[in-house]
């Protein structure tokens, strides 16, 4: 079964790669996701 994101979950996973410069491998580790579920 697929995990469900809460909408400020996405945006505060996206602000460390937009805002902060963070890699998408480094941001999913940051936020406990795996790769795809961040890149998704």
């Amino acid at each position: 079964m697929a995990k469900h994101f809460t909408a400020e979950f996405k945006l505060e996973a996206a602000k460390l790669i937009v805002d902060h410069g963070y890699t998408f491998v480094k941001a999913s580790e940051a936020v406990n996701v795996s790769h795809s579920a961040l890149t998704r």
